[in-house]
Protein backbone atom coordinates (compact mmCIF):
# COMPACT_ATOMS: atom_id res chain seq x y z
CA UNK A 1 0.00 0.00 0.00
CA UNK A 2 1.50 3.38 -0.85
CA UNK A 3 1.81 6.82 0.83
CA UNK A 4 -0.90 8.57 -1.62
CA UNK A 5 -3.27 5.32 -0.81
CA UNK A 6 -2.69 5.42 3.48
CA UNK A 7 -3.34 9.43 3.56
CA UNK A 8 -6.20 9.31 1.11
CA UNK A 9 -7.80 6.77 3.72
CA UNK A 10 -7.04 8.96 6.59
CA UNK A 11 -8.41 11.86 4.84
CA UNK A 12 -11.52 9.75 4.26
CA UNK A 13 -11.85 8.40 7.53
CA UNK A 14 -11.65 12.24 8.87
CA UNK A 15 -14.07 13.39 6.60
CA UNK A 16 -16.04 10.50 7.75
CA UNK A 17 -16.01 11.04 11.48
CA UNK A 18 -16.72 14.99 10.86
CA UNK A 19 -19.98 13.85 9.21
CA UNK A 20 -20.71 11.94 12.09
CA UNK A 21 -20.01 14.12 14.28
CA UNK A 22 -21.96 17.03 12.98
CA UNK A 23 -25.27 14.73 12.62
CA UNK A 24 -24.80 13.69 16.03
CA UNK A 25 -24.49 17.60 17.04
CA UNK A 26 -27.20 18.68 15.04
CA UNK A 27 -29.51 15.78 16.38
CA UNK A 28 -28.59 16.62 19.52
CA UNK A 29 -29.65 20.41 19.72
CA UNK A 30 -32.76 19.37 17.60
CA UNK A 31 -33.95 17.32 21.05
CA UNK A 32 -32.32 19.78 23.41
CA UNK A 33 -34.92 22.13 21.99
CA UNK A 34 -37.70 20.02 22.18
CA UNK A 35 -37.23 18.14 25.64
CA UNK A 36 -36.66 22.64 26.48
CA UNK A 37 -39.59 23.77 25.54
CA UNK A 38 -41.56 20.68 27.26
CA UNK A 39 -39.91 20.75 30.17
CA UNK A 40 -40.57 24.85 29.97
CA UNK A 41 -44.39 23.44 29.45
CA UNK A 42 -44.75 21.24 32.69
CA UNK A 43 -43.17 23.72 34.50
CA UNK A 44 -45.47 26.23 33.77
CA UNK A 45 -48.47 23.87 34.63
CA UNK A 46 -47.09 22.81 37.30
CA UNK A 47 -46.87 27.03 38.67
CA UNK A 48 -50.44 27.61 37.41
CA UNK A 49 -51.53 24.97 39.24
CA UNK A 50 -49.70 25.65 42.21
CA UNK A 51 -48.70 21.78 42.58
CA UNK A 52 -46.20 20.81 45.32
CA UNK A 53 -42.84 19.61 45.08
CA UNK A 54 -42.93 15.95 45.13
CA UNK A 55 -40.12 16.08 47.98
CA UNK A 56 -36.35 15.50 47.93
CA UNK A 57 -36.73 11.73 48.43
CA UNK A 58 -39.57 11.15 45.24
CA UNK A 59 -37.63 13.75 43.30
CA UNK A 60 -34.48 11.89 43.63
CA UNK A 61 -35.84 8.28 42.35
CA UNK A 62 -37.73 10.06 40.09
CA UNK A 63 -34.73 11.64 38.47
CA UNK A 64 -32.12 8.33 38.52
CA UNK A 65 -34.85 5.64 37.89
CA UNK A 66 -35.79 8.28 34.41
CA UNK A 67 -31.90 8.49 34.26
CA UNK A 68 -31.31 5.04 34.28
CA UNK A 69 -34.40 4.29 31.76
CA UNK A 70 -32.64 6.58 29.56
CA UNK A 71 -29.40 4.83 29.22
CA UNK A 72 -31.18 1.31 29.30
CA UNK A 73 -33.30 2.35 25.90
CA UNK A 74 -30.74 5.11 24.80
CA UNK A 75 -30.79 3.26 21.25
CA UNK A 76 -33.96 2.53 20.75
CA UNK A 77 -37.22 4.84 20.53
CA UNK A 78 -38.26 3.88 24.11
CA UNK A 79 -35.12 6.30 24.79
CA UNK A 80 -36.67 8.85 23.18
CA UNK A 81 -39.94 8.63 25.33
CA UNK A 82 -37.63 8.42 28.42
CA UNK A 83 -35.78 11.71 27.31
CA UNK A 84 -39.11 13.36 27.55
CA UNK A 85 -40.44 11.59 30.67
CA UNK A 86 -37.23 12.77 32.41
CA UNK A 87 -37.41 16.53 31.66
CA UNK A 88 -41.30 16.68 31.95
CA UNK A 89 -40.83 15.25 35.61
CA UNK A 90 -38.05 17.95 36.04
CA UNK A 91 -39.99 20.12 34.85
CA UNK A 92 -43.04 19.59 37.04
CA UNK A 93 -40.40 20.01 40.31
CA UNK A 94 -38.96 23.50 38.70
CA UNK A 95 -42.67 24.24 39.19
CA UNK A 96 -43.04 24.92 42.70
CA UNK A 97 -39.83 26.15 42.84
CA UNK A 98 -40.32 28.73 40.30
CA UNK A 99 -43.32 29.26 42.76
CA UNK A 100 -41.34 30.11 45.44
CA UNK A 101 -39.29 32.62 44.05
CA UNK A 102 -42.09 34.70 42.12
CA UNK A 103 -43.25 35.18 45.72
CA UNK A 104 -40.25 37.49 46.52
CA UNK A 105 -40.28 41.18 46.41
CA UNK A 106 -38.83 41.30 43.08
CA UNK A 107 -39.31 37.42 42.29
CA UNK A 108 -40.20 37.76 38.46
CA UNK A 109 -36.76 40.05 37.76
CA UNK A 110 -34.66 36.85 39.52
CA UNK A 111 -36.50 34.29 37.23
CA UNK A 112 -35.73 36.61 34.02
CA UNK A 113 -32.18 37.37 35.39
CA UNK A 114 -31.68 33.76 35.88
CA UNK A 115 -32.97 32.74 32.86
CA UNK A 116 -31.21 35.12 30.84
CA UNK A 117 -27.84 34.49 32.11
CA UNK A 118 -28.14 30.41 31.34
CA UNK A 119 -28.75 30.96 28.01
CA UNK A 120 -25.94 33.34 27.87
CA UNK A 121 -23.84 30.96 29.14
CA UNK A 122 -24.81 28.09 27.11
CA UNK A 123 -24.80 30.10 24.21
CA UNK A 124 -21.01 30.86 24.79
CA UNK A 125 -19.48 28.40 26.10
CA UNK A 126 -21.15 26.29 23.59
CA UNK A 127 -20.13 28.39 20.77
CA UNK A 128 -16.84 28.76 22.34
CA UNK A 129 -16.20 24.83 21.84
CA UNK A 130 -17.61 24.78 18.61
CA UNK A 131 -15.29 27.74 17.16
CA UNK A 132 -12.13 26.69 18.69
CA UNK A 133 -12.72 22.98 18.54
CA UNK A 134 -10.68 22.76 22.16
CA UNK A 135 -10.63 19.27 22.66
CA UNK A 136 -12.26 18.81 26.80
CA UNK A 137 -11.71 15.63 27.36
CA UNK A 138 -9.12 16.10 30.35
CA UNK A 139 -12.44 17.65 32.46
CA UNK A 140 -14.09 14.48 32.61
CA UNK A 141 -12.38 13.40 35.52
CA UNK A 142 -12.64 16.51 37.36
CA UNK A 143 -16.27 17.06 36.88
CA UNK A 144 -17.41 13.68 37.79
CA UNK A 145 -15.49 13.99 41.16
CA UNK A 146 -16.86 17.83 41.81
CA UNK A 147 -20.23 16.82 41.21
CA UNK A 148 -20.14 13.89 43.54
CA UNK A 149 -18.37 16.18 45.71
CA UNK A 150 -21.37 18.88 45.16
CA UNK A 151 -24.50 16.73 45.28
CA UNK A 152 -23.53 15.57 48.74
CA UNK A 153 -22.27 18.65 50.18
CA UNK A 154 -25.66 19.34 49.06
CA UNK A 155 -27.40 17.19 50.18
CA UNK A 156 -25.96 17.87 53.61
CA UNK A 157 -26.61 21.36 53.45
CA UNK A 158 -30.05 20.42 53.50
CA UNK A 159 -30.20 17.68 55.79
CA UNK A 160 -28.49 20.11 58.48
CA UNK A 161 -30.02 23.31 57.39
CA UNK A 162 -26.68 25.14 56.59
CA UNK A 163 -27.27 27.96 54.11
CA UNK A 164 -23.95 29.48 53.55
CA UNK A 165 -22.76 26.08 52.24
CA UNK A 166 -25.91 25.92 50.70
CA UNK A 167 -24.97 28.96 48.75
CA UNK A 168 -21.49 27.46 48.48
CA UNK A 169 -22.55 24.84 46.87
CA UNK A 170 -24.51 26.38 44.41
CA UNK A 171 -21.64 28.39 43.23
CA UNK A 172 -19.90 25.25 42.73
CA UNK A 173 -22.58 24.22 40.79
CA UNK A 174 -22.79 27.39 38.24
CA UNK A 175 -18.50 26.25 37.53
CA UNK A 176 -19.35 22.40 37.26
CA UNK A 177 -22.45 22.93 35.03
CA UNK A 178 -20.57 25.47 32.93
CA UNK A 179 -17.65 23.32 32.64
CA UNK A 180 -20.03 20.33 31.62
CA UNK A 181 -21.11 22.43 28.64
CA UNK A 182 -17.89 22.80 27.28
CA UNK A 183 -16.71 19.32 28.17
CA UNK A 184 -19.92 17.34 26.48
CA UNK A 185 -20.34 19.68 23.59
CA UNK A 186 -16.45 18.77 22.77
CA UNK A 187 -17.15 15.43 23.23
CA UNK A 188 -19.57 15.11 20.53
CA UNK A 189 -17.61 17.29 18.32
CA UNK A 190 -14.25 15.09 18.87
CA UNK A 191 -16.46 11.80 18.77
CA UNK A 192 -16.19 10.71 21.84
CA UNK A 193 -19.82 10.89 22.35
CA UNK A 194 -21.72 9.18 19.26
CA UNK A 195 -25.60 8.80 20.96
CA UNK A 196 -27.08 12.44 20.82
CA UNK A 197 -30.11 10.63 23.34
CA UNK A 198 -27.03 10.67 25.85
CA UNK A 199 -25.72 14.11 24.50
CA UNK A 200 -28.72 15.47 24.72
CA UNK A 201 -29.77 14.61 28.68
CA UNK A 202 -26.13 15.43 29.93
CA UNK A 203 -26.71 19.30 28.20
CA UNK A 204 -30.36 19.34 29.79
CA UNK A 205 -29.21 18.28 32.94
CA UNK A 206 -26.75 21.13 32.79
CA UNK A 207 -28.73 23.99 31.81
CA UNK A 208 -31.37 22.64 34.52
CA UNK A 209 -28.85 22.91 37.35
CA UNK A 210 -27.29 25.54 36.36
CA UNK A 211 -30.98 27.65 36.07
CA UNK A 212 -31.68 26.53 39.46
CA UNK A 213 -28.50 27.30 40.95
CA UNK A 214 -28.06 30.90 39.52
CA UNK A 215 -31.99 30.97 41.22
CA UNK A 216 -30.50 30.43 44.58
CA UNK A 217 -27.67 32.68 43.96
CA UNK A 218 -29.69 35.71 43.06
CA UNK A 219 -32.57 34.68 45.14
CA UNK A 220 -30.15 35.65 48.25
CA UNK A 221 -29.51 39.39 46.33
CA UNK A 222 -33.16 39.70 46.38
CA UNK A 223 -34.08 39.16 49.70
CA UNK A 224 -34.66 34.95 49.95
CA UNK A 225 -34.13 33.75 53.37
Amino acid sequence: MTSQTVSSAGQIQTRADTLSSNRVLRNTYALLAMTLVFSAATAGISLAMNLPHPGLLLTLVGYFGLLFAVSKFRNSALGLVSVFALTGFMGYTLGPILNHYLSLPQGGQIVMTAMGVTGALFLGLSGYALTSRRDFSFMGSFLAVGILVAFLAGLGALFFEMPALSLAVSAMFVLLMSGLILYETSNILNGGETNYIMATVSLYVAIFNLFTSLLQLLGVMGGDD
